[in-house]
């Protein structure tokens, strides 16, 4: 697994996040994407930041199998941490990040996408929480940030997923473009926001988190007490053996 930054023009940062086969992170996974956000956003040279990532899908959450491994809860604590890390440095970044996905965007991918500044995505990328189905909870608050509340409950509930043109048409998704397209559509909405002025764009960021109706950290970790919850009833590892059973990864 491997997270990593670089930078094909001035003033743009890429992290690439690259853990085969389905990008599902371990806990390690999550902190490192973590860090890799916060630090390209403080980095001076920075004026927006784009996450993307290789392979057939943009992320598939967390590494169910490590979370089964472990006999106590300290995996499931880490994650749920990591997670919370990974989706507050893309909310907290100083300077805006543009989401690029691509195929799948399940879980944890949602929570990173919902708290995006942009979003650009695959004629191919679909976007969903199988939470329910994984016997956890969490990332409602960021799928609500993508579409309508009765549409996120709808979709949480039944575990289903919605395609880029159907966010598109709610405004959650920029643009979707081919997927040959994405990596160049992303850039392209990179260099119009590195070509202003950063200390106005760093302004501006602070200022739209400032007056966000969502209070992002703190819901978001109050929807992950009842997955601990779930976990301590012993509900969640049954679900999560079935999952690996059934479909494995």
């Amino acid at each position: 697994m491997t997270v990593s930054t670089h930078s094909p023009e001035p003033g743009i940062a890429v992290v690439t996040v690259d853990a085969p086969p389905v990008n599902a992170l371990s806990v390690k996974g999550w902190f490192a994407l973590a860090s890799a956000v916060t630090d390209a956003g403080r980095d001076p040279a920075t004026h927006v930041v784009v996450l993307r990532a290789e392979g057939r899908g943009f992320n598939a959450g967390v590494d169910i199998k490590e979370i089964q491994r472990d006999p106590g809860y300290g995996a499931l604590i880490s994650a749920n941490e990591g997670c919370a890390a990974a989706f507050s440095a893309v909310y907290d970044c100083a300077v805006p990040v543009i989401a690029a996905v691509q195929g799948f965007c399940l879980g944890g991918g949602v929570g990173l996408v919902g708290n995006a500044d942009v979003v650009v995505a695959s004629e191919d990328a679909t976007f969903g929480l199988p939470e329910v189905d994984r016997g956890a909870l969490g990332a409602a608050t960021h799928l609500a940030r993508l579409v309508p509340q009765h549409l996120m409950r709808a979709l949480y509930y039944t575990a289903s997923t919605i395609t880029a043109a159907q966010l598109h048409h709610h405004g959650s998704v920029y643009a979707v473009v081919p997927r040959e397209e994405l990596d160049e559509t992303a850039l392209g909405v990179a260099r119009q926001i590195a070509a202003k002025d950063t200390r106005v764009i760093r302004a501006a960021k602070q200022a739209i988190n400032g007056i966000d109706v969502q209070p992002v950290h703190r819901s978001y970790r109050f929807e992950q007490g009842f997955t601990f919850e779930l976990n301590l009833a012993g509900v969640s590892d049954g679900a999560r053996q079935e999952f690996l059973d059934g479909k494995g990864k």
